[in-house]
């Protein structure tokens, strides 16, 4: 392991110069990775693994058409590398619950007859065991429960992976029933195409992810860009000037300074007047968002996250609920605006 110094605190990761291609092929040699899933994080993880090697088939329920015909069409073959869940299951010896944390509750009872003693059980995400009194998913003790959480969707997780970088992601053992969990574990970390491996517990992934994908990553930067963009409509500025100003400038040009080198350099390379004002009003923004965010942070512990995504996302009419919040955004004028701008960039000249 290397150890790094983050901002005064030492942490243990592990690279792939640690822990090279080679060896995660070595550790998982006699091993047959079922992905369970093929809706967000399944496809990237399991397409990364074929890449690379790895013998690797998919569990997908022949009912969700649209996601067994795009596992068709990315080349997985039923009868041969594409399974019903069951089915694939019990063929495997590392099986990946990429379903949904909804469906995840739904289809554990089928799951957990298919498991044989020696299995690793993987996670990408801590919901179902951290929150066991909910989902009602407790693995048997004979098996190996495992997790690895890329910190990123499955779309960038597959184009890091074609980009020959990667998505760094978190790692944590639950239950080492064989003795092999952690190699295990790091070993699927690498042939999924981390850029690099963090330990965390499986409680420690789901209350930061819980928290982030309601905070900075989703829900806190929509609704301030909703609220700098009403506020300059407001006073007579052009769709087209208020939304450069709110998501265009942001997207194509600031976050890839901090990206490339951080906070304090993307300040150090914009004009004296914006990093007056950004330093000026940073701590009025953090003081306004640190109790929303402590109050987030506290919802996630008690539960009522979890509780709220179970009772929703498994209600029968939920992909037609989730629609309509979603058309709702994508009319909206700011969202307009913003697929307006979007075909005015130089790439985009030719197909308008």
């Amino acid at each position: 392991m290397a150890r790094i110094d983050f901002g005064g605190t030492m942490e243990e990761v592990i690279t792939r110069e640690e822990f090279p291609l080679a060896k995660a092929k070595e550790v998982l040699k006699n091993e047959v990775i079922a992905v369970i899933g093929y809706g967000v994080q399944g496809p990237a993880q399991s397409l990364n693994m074929r890449d690379n090697g790895f013998k690797v088939i998919i569990g997908q329920a022949p009912e969700f058409k649209r996601e067994w015909d795009k596992a068709v069409k990315d080349g997985w073959v039923p009868g041969k590398t594409l399974f019903p869940i069951e089915e694939a299951a019990k063929k495997a010896t590392i099986i990946q619950y990429l379903v949904s944390d909804a469906a995840q509750k739904v289809i554990w009872p089928k799951l957990k007859a298919c498991l044989k003693e020696g299995d690793a059980l993987y996670f990408s995400h801590g919901f179902s065991i951290v929150y066991k009194e909910q989902t009602g998913v407790i693995p048997p003790p004979t098996v190996d429960v495992i997790l690895v959480a890329p910190k990123g969707s499955g779309a960038s997780v597959r184009a890091n992976f074609l980009a020959k970088s990667g998505i760094n992601s978190s790692y944590a053992v639950f239950q080492d029933h064989t003795g092999r969990a952690l190699e295990r574990t790091l070993a699927v970390g690498i042939a999924i195409g981390s850029g690099y491996l963090f330990p965390t517990t499986f409680q420690q992934e789901v209350y930061s992810d819980l928290t982030g994908e309601r905070g900075v990553l989703m829900g806190a930067i929509a609704g301030i860009m909703e609220a700098q963009y009403d506020v300059l409509r407001e006073n007579g500025h052009s769709p087209s000037e208020a939304f450069n100003e709110t998501v265009e400038e942001f997207t194509q040009s600031l976050i890839r300074l901090v990206a490339e080198n951080g906070m304090d350099w993307m300040y150090a390379n914009c004009s004296t007047t914006a990093q007056r004002g950004a330093l000026d009003w940073k701590p009025r923004f953090k003081a306004s968002t640190l109790p929303v965010f402590r109050e987030l942070y506290q919802s996630v512990k008690d539960g009522k996250e979890t509780e709220i995504v179970l009772r929703v996302n498994s209600a029968p009419d939920y992909r037609e609920k989730l629609e309509a919040e979603l058309k709702t955004i994508r009319d909206s004028e700011m969202w307009k605006a913003g697929a307006a701008v979007r075909s005015l960039r130089p790439e985009n000249w030719k197909k308008r």
